[in-house]
């Protein structure tokens, strides 16, 4: 009856604790024994290694570092395409060798012309100022892609992730990722401006094989006299020129994310599948897994690079250094794509667009593969 008496009054407590009670009973010796709460830890700590902000900042800035460091001289080509400096060289080797503009030679003709001379600028780079040409204002770029990269992830991933928690129920949507994409694009585009002026302006300076052996002459001595010569002649605010241009850029780096979360969204949802349909995965399978997302950010970057190429060359004149006189040719954005527009064509608005994409799309494919990468090594998600 002892027995009896106590195990009863053992129930009668654990029922009156209710069912939020965190402890369970033993009905045989009226033992308590602690509830097993390991499947709440384990969520807690899943939910905890998803959510690391500083992530974010290291795979973006390690994937910025490497893209830029292997497609360094296509960007100095794509720069120096871009420039009216270079266009007037171009001009004139066209008209002595007798070829009328690209306007005048059809979409097929005009567009091979462009692509052998983007090669032959190229090739002659390397040929008449040296392999380190090729890696021209690399410094000062590494200086504004990690950073630029690093800030632009870190903004992107973090925001996306308080809009949908604090918006929209913890759930992603196509709205989401395009505010967030149009946040960090602004904080970038504000942040590192100075940095891209630096650069731009580096890589258009008047080199040896620029002034036939006088290298003396150049303009800048290095980044940080470019600083001073720049801010001395402008103000401070000259290290923003182009700002608003960046900021049109936004429209690129915005369709880029969002063209790039639905390849994304695509690519889960046919693992899962793949996963409920229990059959063998097959060697295409793992080869769309493991490529596919890095096909999907090449993909976005083409396409939103393609639409959006204009404000590229009108960021990279509104950056260049001042006409001798110190007058400014290019003095607002609107201002400047006319100039373009009356002067030089509408095809000017694309020039160096083929040595753009051949930098930006492996770029980008190789930025965001390198950025999950790491992702995953930090044991967190995008």
């Amino acid at each position: 009856m002892t027995y009896t008496t106590q195990a009863r009054a053992s129930h009668a407590q654990a029922d009156e604790a209710g069912p939020t009670s965190l402890s369970l009973q033993s009905q045989e010796i009226g033992q308590i024994i602690p509830a097993d709460t390991s499947e709440d830890s384990g969520n807690l700590k899943a939910e905890q290694s998803r959510r690391k902000p500083w992530a974010h900042l290291l795979a973006g800035g390690l994937g910025g570092m490497t893209s830029a460091t292997l497609t360094s001289p296509l960007d100095v080509l794509k720069t120096r395409l871009q420039s009216n400096f270079y266009q007037g060289q171009i001009t004139a080797s066209r008209q002595a060798r007798g070829i009328p503009p690209p306007a005048q030679l059809g979409y097929l003709r005009g567009g091979l012309l462009h692509f052998t001379e983007t090669f032959q600028i190229l090739f002659s780079i390397h040929k008449i100022e040296g392999w380190r040409a090729l890696f021209k204002g690399l410094g000062p770029n590494l200086t504004g892609v990690v950073p630029a990269r690093a800030i632009n992830f870190y903004t992107y991933g973090n925001g996306k992730r308080i809009i949908s928690d604090h918006f929209n129920g913890g759930r992603e949507a196509a709205w989401v990722h395009i505010c967030a994409a149009i946040n960090a694009g602004i904080v970038t585009g504000t942040a590192t401006n100075p940095i891209w002026l630096v650069k731009t302006r580096l890589q258009l300076d008047k080199s040896r094989a620029e002034k036939a052996g006088t290298a003396s002459l150049r303009k800048y001595k290095n980044s940080l006299d470019c600083v001073r010569q720049t801010v001395r002649a402008e103000g401070f605010r000259g290290l923003y020129r182009g700002l608003t241009a960046s900021y049109l850029g936004v429209t690129e780096s915005t369709l880029q994310w969002f063209l790039y979360e639905q390849g994304k969204l695509y690519l889960n949802g046919r693992q899962a599948r793949l996963k409920a349909s229990g059959r063998e995965t097959s060697i295409t399978d793992q080869a769309i897994a493991w490529g596919g997302k890095v096909g999907a950010a090449g993909s976005a970057k083409f396409f939103a690079a393609l639409v959006t190429y204009p404000h590229e060359v009108v960021r990279t004149r509104m950056r260049q250094a001042p006409l001798e006189d110190g007058r400014l040719k290019y003095t607002g954005l609107v201002q400047c794509f006319s100039t373009i527009w009356k002067e030089e064509g509408m095809a000017s608005l694309y020039g160096g667009l083929t040595p753009h994409m051949l930098r930006v799309v492996p770029s980008a494919a190789i930025m965001f593969g390198m950025y999950e990468f790491v992702l995953r090594l930090c044991g967190t998600e995008a």
